[in-house]
């Protein structure tokens, strides 16, 4: 034991000598450093995200306040979607995709490495150009769903929806580029024996959510290209007044959208399914039906998009197809939940944070998929649509859903990520405030929205007799945001002070756990045999740490051994900034000062493509 930890802390000094301080985070193309700088990114927009939420519920608090302005609530609710689903959730998922998935297939890398490093700063400075907006007062002010024709010049003549329409194509640019890495690392890179019916599930859904990625995001750039050229040269794609349909945007956006929602939820299953099994010390339950479920979830989700738009006269054919297929999705959703509790059935669970919040996930999930199974019957939609139940109802399936398991993974991740267990006091008391905030927030939504409160308007009156639900909500996100200082305090503390870690401090059945914490720079000395779908359980689970280490003393490569690895580029994050350069000059309604963005992409691209991989 103490050789392999000699051995492992010498090869970690060496390589600590030689990549310190920040220019060291800004050209690194290590797929672990890449997780972080992703996971420090998404937790800051999510902060963001959070104080425009509790403005927000302050203005809603009581009738007829007068806290903020119509024009300053507009911009709060529509950069609060918009932060939480690309700034947040998405970000956060590929902060796991990059940390978790090649340590979990036994390879020393992504494909891409550079390509990786690309995909991290396209999304933080396209991150950080659209809250540039507030410094102008200008921040998109049309809901994250940009219907048209509010976004016409005709109706929104500043830069709000300039700065949406930009701002998110460059972040879909980020999401492309990572889904390409993650398809090719993952079929390209497993360790020998790692067939896919052998694989992980959370790198199973990291799969299947990059065909989304790359599949579902094209779709809108498609529909914001469109936009922008109505916006910035004179087009009629979206125009009624010229012949348009401004319902082609709807039918684009939520060709996207509805895939979205998988995208964001699918990697919390991929969490959930390795959480549960390992605080329940048993495999998981039906490993197949779960991974054949994830991948019909991907590939139902393209045909029930319309369930969005009952209330634009489709038509009851088209209407009843999307009925059908909606009721149809949930069919493998709800499989997942079981076999969840299958797995937790008979296991020796342990109730550790993680655990409760995978616990947590399947209680407000269910409920806020039995409200989604309601959304599914037309005439019921056409009640409840674009009122506080479909509010309540997409927050517990994307907040209960996404973020519960994205902090289940938090919890279960990080002894791996820093060597640090996170004090499990602190994160008991962040999952009661989270559970107690979350459903006093979101619960009193149904009734406000059964009482007949639209949604995106900032203010109401008292005869509507919603002042007492609106209260709740608004203390329910104080407490929130109370177990969210909680969470960061714990994250904090524990990153000097927690308790070591060690390999295996799960006793956990995945490669990950074969390797010390926090991994070696190039991971894996030796790229590991797999035999079978737990790895380090092939002696009963009881054996885990014993396997681990075993691992880790054979896996830990020595001093002056140890593997070559892709060197640290500059370009990525000159590349990144080019990006952002030829999308700010969009603003000067100069047909040639996009150019000057676009040579310096193609200078530094030339110069990427001719640096030397090793050095």
């Amino acid at each position: 034991m103490s050789v392999r930890t000699m051995t492992a802390a010498a090869a970690a000094a060496a390589h600590a000598g030689s990549h310190r301080g920040l220019w060291s985070w800004i050209t690194t193309v290590d797929h672990k450093r890449i997780g972080i700088m992703y996971g420090v990114a998404a937790l800051f927009f999510f902060v963001v995200g959070g104080i425009e939420a509790l403005l927000i519920r302050i203005q809603l608090a009581r009738p007829e306040n007068t806290f903020l302005s119509a024009e300053t609530f507009n911009q709060l609710f529509t950069m609060h979607g918009t932060t939480m689903v690309f700034l947040v959730a998405m970000p956060l998922s590929v902060a796991f995709f990059n940390f978790v998935v090649p340590l979990q297939i036994g390879a020393r890398d992504v494909a891409f490495p550079r390509l990786n490093a690309l995909s991290y700063w396209v999304f933080l400075f396209g991150g950080l150009f659209l809250n540039a907006s507030f410094l102008f007062g200008q921040a998109p002010n049309t809901a994250w769903v940009g219907y048209a024709n509010l976004t016409s010049t005709r109706f929104s003549p500043g830069l709000n929806v300039d700065f949406w329409v930009l701002g998110v194509t460059t972040l879909g640019v980020s999401s492309i580029a990572g889904g390409v890495n993650f398809i090719t690392t993952i079929i390209n890179l497993r360790a020998p024996g790692m067939r896919l019916m052998r694989m992980p599930l959370f790198s199973w859904m990291t799969l299947v959510t990059s065909f989304l990625l790359i599949t579902a995001l094209p779709v809108v750039a498609v529909a914001l290209i469109m936009l922008a050229f109505d916006r910035f040269f004179g087009a009629n794609f979206y125009e009624p007044t010229a012949g348009a349909d401004p319902i082609l945007w709807q039918h684009l956006f939520w060709l996207f959208g509805h895939p979205e929602v998988y995208i964001l939820v699918l990697p919390s299953f991929g969490v959930m399914s390795d959480v549960v099994p390992t605080f329940s010390r048993k495999p998981l339950f039906g490993y197949p039906i779960v991974v054949y479920a994830g991948i019909l979830i991907g590939f139902i989700g393209w045909g029930v998009w319309s369930h969005h738009m009952f209330t634009v006269g489709m038509g009851p054919i088209a209407d009843s197809f999307f009925v059908a297929s909606t009721m149809i999705i949930a069919i493998p959703t709800g499989v997942k939940i079981f076999n969840w509790l299958g797995t937790m059935w008979g296991g020796q669970i342990r109730f550790t944070t993680a655990m409760l919040f995978a616990i947590g996930l399947v209680v407000v999930f269910t409920i806020g998929g039995l409200s989604g199974i309601m959304h599914a019957s037309a005439p019921i939609d056409l009640q409840q649509h674009d009122t506080y139940f479909v509010v309540a109802h997409f927050h517990y399936t994307i907040v209960g859903g996404a973020i519960m398991g994205l902090f289940a993974g938090l919890y279960y991740w990080y002894p791996k990520i820093t060597g640090r267990l996170l004090d499990e006091g602190l994160g008991k008391w962040h999952f009661w405030l989270t559970m107690i905030g979350f459903n006093l927030t979101f619960f009193p939504m149904h009734f406000s929205g059964l009482y007949g409160m639209p949604r995106r308007i900032f203010t109401y009156p008292a005869e509507l007799n919603v002042g007492t639900w609106n209260l709740m909500s608004t203390i329910g996100a104080f407490v929130m945001a109370v177990s969210t200082l909680v969470m960061f305090w714990n994250m904090i503390r524990s990153a000097g002070r927690g308790a070591p870690a060690g390999a295996n401090p799960w006793g956990a059945p995945t490669l990950e756990w074969s390797i010390p914490s926090p991994p070696p720079y190039y991971n894996f000395g030796r790229v590991p045999e797999v035999h079978s779908r737990e790895p380090l359980w092939e002696h009963g689970p009881q054996a885990a740490e014993e396997e681990a280490a075993a691992r880790a003393e054979r896996g830990v490569a020595a001093p002056g051994a140890e593997p070559v690895m892709p060197s640290p580029s500059y370009w990525p994050i000159f590349t990144a900034a080019a990006i952002t350069l030829t999308v700010t000059l969009v603003f000067t309604e100069t047909w040639w000062a996009p150019l000057i963005g676009l040579a310096v992409v193609a200078f530094s691209i030339f110069n990427w493509a001719f640096e030397p991989e090793f050095r």
